[in-house]
């Protein structure tokens, strides 16, 4: 007599078979890389959030920028009018994919120092953001 023994994936995995996908977050505010501080700084006062994705002209994610790391930029304001976001100091890739290990991605997170992650498709585009306290939160609930 054969016994066979299964296990799911979600044992076999660090973090119980959790991914990037059941910890991302929709992303509401993007902006072009060809837009300009100014433009960027508006949209951080009107929407109140502290991070915008950048995307490229193809639609492709391009990086990250903070209300933070425009202050150098925001204290002229002709620097503010005339500087692209593409020529700002900003968060860009390597980013995350729905599919990576969401234990994988906390110790990536924790190396790089980041506190919210872009997650895009295999072509590049913006699918939504992964926070630190999101993942957190969701490994500290499942059990090891």
């Amino acid at each position: 007599m054969y016994t066979v023994t299964t296990h799911s994936p979600q044992s076999a995995r660090p973090g119980h078979g959790l991914t990037v996908a059941d910890a991302m977050d929709p992303c509401d505010y993007q902006i072009a890389d060809d837009s300009t501080v100014d433009q960027a700084n508006d949209i951080f006062h009107s929407a109140h959030v502290e991070y915008l994705l950048v995307r490229d002209h193809n639609g492709r994610c391009e990086g990250l920028v903070t209300r933070a790391g425009l202050h150098p930029f925001l204290a002229r304001s002709w620097d503010a009018e005339r500087t692209a976001i593409s020529a700002t100091s900003h968060q860009r890739g390597p980013f995350t994919w729905p599919t990576m290990g969401l234990a994988l991605a906390a110790l990536a997170m924790r190396i790089k120092h980041l506190a919210v992650w872009p997650v895009v498709d295999e072509d590049g585009h913006i699918l939504g953001v992964l926070t630190s306290d999101r993942v957190a939160g969701l490994l500290a609930t499942r059990p090891v």
